[in-house]
C-alpha cells in the first residue's frame, strides 16, 4: 500500500472521551482490578460475570460523557455486542439493519456502506455518515465496514451539528472498537458459508506489563457472490494499545488498516419498467474488468487526563488515508428490442486524505441546588480529495452491448478519455459548549451551540478552473426531560444543523451548505429488563445534494425537502432466556420544493414509508451445555426506485426471514448456524435508477465456531 503508507504513524492524538473507555458489555472482566476493587484505569466502570444482553443503560456517543438513555432528550438505539453476535452479523450494514428509521442506499457498486437516516444519505460521493470512536470516519473511500474489533453500535437519532458540527439532521451513527484490558483473553472464529465464503477472525488481548496492555482484532473473508462471476475479498487488521500513565492520565492508541477487492457491480435492470424479467444472480458487468480496490489506514491516539474528581481534559487528532481504484462496465440505455444493453466503462482512481483534532473540559459543577456537566471544546480538520476518472459512452460503432438474457463476456470497449479530474480541499474548526442540567428529582435538561467556519476550494483540472467559498454557521440544540418514575421519561428537543457540500455542479460552480431545523418529542422505558423508546419527529432542510439524472457524474441541490415520521425500538428480555429486539418506522421523507428536475411532493429514493424487524431467541440448558433458537424477520416497504424523481419506478416492498441457532458445549465453544432469507425470496435492497438495481442476497447458511482459550 505505497499510497497509504506515505505517511507515517505520528503525530496522532484524539480526544479520548469516557466513550472510549466505556464498560465491556461482553460477560469476561473488563480491566484487571486491585484488593480495594478499584480499576486500574479512572472513570471505568468494570463489567464482571453480567451480561447487558441486549440492553445499554448509556450511550456515550450522545453527549461525550457517560449519560444514562433515560436523561437524554433524543432517541438513541445502542445496538450491543451480544445482539450483534446473536443476530450473526458481521458488518456494519447487517447491525443498522437492526434499528428503526434506517434505509439502505445504492451502495456505489457494492464498494461501500450507504444508508438513509429518517431519509436523509448525506454526502453521496462519499457514503453514508458515521463515527468511529466519536471521530468521523466515513470522509473518504473506506470500503464495507466489517464488524471484527466493533464493541457495539451507537444509533444517535436526530441533529448532532451542536456537538460534532457537520452532519445529517436524521442522525449518526457512532461506532466503539473493542479495547484491550489488562486479563488475557484469546477468541478465534471460524465461518463456512454459501457461496464458499471462508471467514477467519482473531481477537486477542491481555497485558504486556503491569500499566501496558494490547488488543489484536484481525479478519480475512473470501468467497464468491449469489451474483454470477462475482469473487469478493475483505480483510481487517486493527492493533490497539492502552498505556496508564499514573493514576491520572491514560493513552490509547488504534490503527485500522482495510483492503477489499470486488467487482463494480452495478445489479441488475428493469426492463420497460417491471423488474423480474433477469434473475438477481444475473451480473451484467465486465469480468475481465477485474476488481475494485478500496484501501484505508485509519489511526487514532487517544489521551485522557483527569486534572482532578470532577475536571477531566481530552485531547488530540485523528488520520485517515483511503483509496479507490479500478475499472468497471455499467449499464448504459436498453435498446427497443428489450434485450440488448448498452453499456459504458469507467476506469476511477480515487485517494484522500483526512486530519481531524479536537480538544476538551469536561466537569461538573453546581450552581445552588442545580447540577451540571458541562463540556467545552474546539476542533478542526482537513481533508483533501482527488478524484480521476477515465469514461467511454456506447457509440453507433461501439455498443459494448450484452445480451441481458443470454450474456457473453469478453466485450472490449473503446478507449477510455478523461472525464472528471478533481482537487477539493475542505478546511473546517469549531467551537463547542454543551451543559447537562440536573433540575431536581424529575426534570433534566440538555443544552449545546457550536459555531463552525468552513473553507472549500475545488479545481477541475481537466477545465483549469478553480471555485472556493469560505460559510460559517451557528448550530444550537435544546431538549428538556421529564421523568414521572423510574420506568418512564418523556422527552422534546429542537436543533439546528449545518452540513458544508463536497464536489462541483455541472457548471463548476461550488454548492451551498446544507442548512436544518428539527424537532423531535418521545418517551421511553426502562425497566429491570427491557427498553423501549418511541419518537415522533418534523425535520426540514434546504440545499440537499443529490444525483443529476441529466448527467451521473454531477450532483444537484434538491432546493428543500423534509422528512417527519414515528419511530419505535425495544430490547431486552420479556421472559426468562427470552431475548427480543424489535423496531418499526413510519417515515414520511419528500421533496417540499423542487423544480423542473427535483419535482415538489416526490418521495426520497429508497426510503419506505414503513419499515420493521424482529429478532427472538430463546436460550436454554441442553446436555451440560447451553443453547439458543430463535429467528428474525425484515420488512421494508414500496420505495422509490429512481434518483430522477419525477419517474414513477418503484421498487416492490419484501419480508425475510432468518434463522438463529447456537450451542455451546463448554464455556470456551460456540457453534452458531445462522440462515438469512431463509425461504430465498427474491428481493431488491436499492436502488440508483432502473439500470442500477442492487438485489437482495438469496439464501445463505453460515456455520460459525468461536473458540474461546
Amino acid at each position: 500500500m505505497p499510497r497509504l503508507l506515505r505517511h507515517p504513524a505520528a503525530l496522532l492524538l484524539a480526544a479520548a472521551s469516557p466513550l472510549v473507555f466505556a464498560a465491556d458489555p461482553v460477560p469476561y472482566a473488563d480491566l484487571d482490578t486491585d484488593t480495594s476493587g478499584h480499576s486500574h484505569m479512572p472513570g471505568v466502570v468494570n463489567v464482571k460475570g453480567e451480561r447487558q444482553h441486549y440492553r445499554s443503560l448509556s450511550a456515550t456517543g450522545a453527549t461525550k460523557t457517560d449519560a444514562l438513555l433515560m436523561d437524554l432528550p433524543q432517541s438513541v438505539r445502542v445496538l450491543t455486542g451480544d445482539l450483534l453476535r446473536d443476530a450473526g452479523v458481521t458488518s456494519l450494514a447487517g447491525a443498522l439493519e437492526l434499528s428503526s428509521g434506517i434505509a439502505k442506499q445504492s451502495p456505489l457498486g457494492g464498494l461501500w456502506d450507504s444508508y438513509a437516516m429518517r431519509g436523509f444519505t448525506g454526502d453521496p460521493n462519499f457514503g453514508s455518515d458515521y463515527m468511529v470512536n466519536g471521530f468521523s470516519s466515513s470522509r473518504g473511500y473506506n470500503g464495507m465496514r466489517d464488524a471484527a474489533n466493533t464493541q457495539n453500535v451507537e444509533v444517535l437519532k436526530g441533529p448532532a451539528s451542536a456537538l460534532y458540527g457537520r452532519g445529517e439532521p436524521g442522525g449518526t451513527v457512532n461506532i466503539t472498537t473493542k479495547k484491550p484490558k489488562f486479563v488475557p483473553e484469546y477468541n478465534a472464529d471460524f465461518s463456512l458459508g454459501s457461496f464458499n465464503m471462508k471467514r477467519a477472525a482473531v481477537d486477542l488481548t491481555g497485558p504486556l506489563s503491569d500499566n501496558f496492555a494490547y488488543r489484536l482484532n484481525a479478519a480475512h473473508e473470501k468467497g464468491d457472490s449469489f451474483r454470477d462471476t462475482l469473487t469478493v475479498e475483505r480483510s481487517l487488521f486493527s492493533p490497539s494499545f492502552i498505556w496508564l500513565l499514573g493514576d491520572r492520565t491514560t493513552v490509547s492508541y488504534e490503527i485500522e488498516a482495510v483492503r477489499q477487492r470486488t467487482p463494480f457491480d452495478r445489479g441488475v435492470l428493469a426492463v420497460n419498467g417491471k423488474l423480474g424479467a433477469v434473475p438477481v444472480s444475473r451480473f451484467l458487468g465486465e469480468p475481465n474488468d477485474g476488481p475494485m480496490t478500496v484501501k484505508s489506514l485509519g489511526q487514532q491516539l487517544f489521551i485522557h487526563h483527569d486534572l482532578s474528581d470532577q475536571w477531566i481534559l481530552q485531547a488530540g487528532l485523528s488520520y485517515r488515508d483511503s483509496e479507490l481504484t479500478g475499472y468497471s462496465s455499467e449499464a448504459n440505455n436498453l435498446l427497443a428490442d428489450g434485450r440488448t444493453l448498452r453499456r459504458q466503462r469507467r476506469h476511477r482512481d480515487f485517494s484522500s486524505t483526512d486530519v481531524s483534532g479536537r480538544i476538551e473540559l469536561v466537569g461538573k459543577l453546581t450552581t445552588g441546588t442545580i447540577r451540571h456537566e458541562v463540556l467545552l471544546g474546539v476542533d478542526a480538520y482537513h481533508f483533501d480529495d482527488h478524484r480521476v476518472q477515465l469514461r467511454r459512452n456506447p457509440s453507433a460503432g461501439n455498443a459494448y452491448a450484452i445480451d441481458i438474457f443470454a450474456p457473453v463476456y469478453g466485450g472490449v470497449a473503446d478507449p477510455l478519455a478523461l472525464s472528471i479530474d478533481t482537487q477539493e480541499g475542505q478546511k473546517a474548526h469549531g467551537l463547542y459548549a454543551q451543559d447537562q442540567i440536573d433540575l431536581g428529582a424529575q426534570w433534566k435538561a440538555l443544552v449545546g451551540v457550536r459555531h463552525d467556519s468552513y473553507d472549500q476550494e475545488v479545481t477541475n483540472n481537466r477545465l483549469n478552473v478553480s471555485n472556493n467559498q469560505s460559510l460559517s454557521a451557528t448550530s444550537p440544540r435544546v431538549g428538556l426531560v421529564y421523568q414521572p418514575s423510574k420506568a418512564w421519561s418523556l422527552y422534546a428537543s429542537a436543533a439546528k444543523g449545518f452540513r458544508p457540500n463536497s464536489g462541483i455542479s455541472i457548471n463548476n460552480q461550488a454548492f451551498p451548505a446544507e442548512q436544518s431545523r428539527s424537532y423531535e418529542v418521545g418517551a421511553k422505558l426502562e425497566t429491570g429488563k427491557l427498553t423501549g423508546t418511541v419518537a415522533v419527529y418534523d425535520i426540514s432542510k434546504r440545499n440537499v445534494l443529490t444525483v443529476n439524472p441529466l448527467n451521473t457524474d454531477f450532483a444537484v441541490a434538491a432546493g428543500e425537502v423534509g422528512s417527519r415520521g414515528l419511530e419505535l425500538d425495544v430490547s431486552g428480555e420479556l421472559a426468562r432466556g427470552l431475548r427480543v429486539s424489535g423496531a418499526y418506522a413510519y417515515t414520511d421523507a419528500t421533496v417540499t420544493r423542487g423544480d423542473n428536475t427535483i419535482v415538489t411532493g416526490s418521495r426520497f429514493a429508497n426510503v419506505a414509508r414503513h419499515s420493521a424487524n424482529l429478532v427472538a431467541t430463546q436460550q436454554f440448558s441442553l446436555g451440560t451445555g447451553t443453547a439458543s433458537f430463535g429467528g428474525g424477520l425484515q420488512y421494508v416497504g414500496e420505495r422509490l426506485g429512481d434518483v430522477a424523481v419525477s419517474s414513477k419506478f418503484t421498487l416492490p416492498a419484501y419480508t425475510t426471514a432468518k434463522l438463529l441457532a447456537s450451542y455451546s458445549p463448554t464455556p470456551k465453544l460456540r457453534l452458531a448456524l445462522n440462515v438469512e432469507n431463509l425461504f430465498n425470496r427474491s428481493y431488491y435492497a436499492s436502488s440508483y435508477s432502473q439500470l442500477w438495481v442492487a438485489p437482495g442476497a438469496e439464501r445463505t447458511v453460515t456455520l460459525n465456531a468461536h473458540y474461546r482459550f
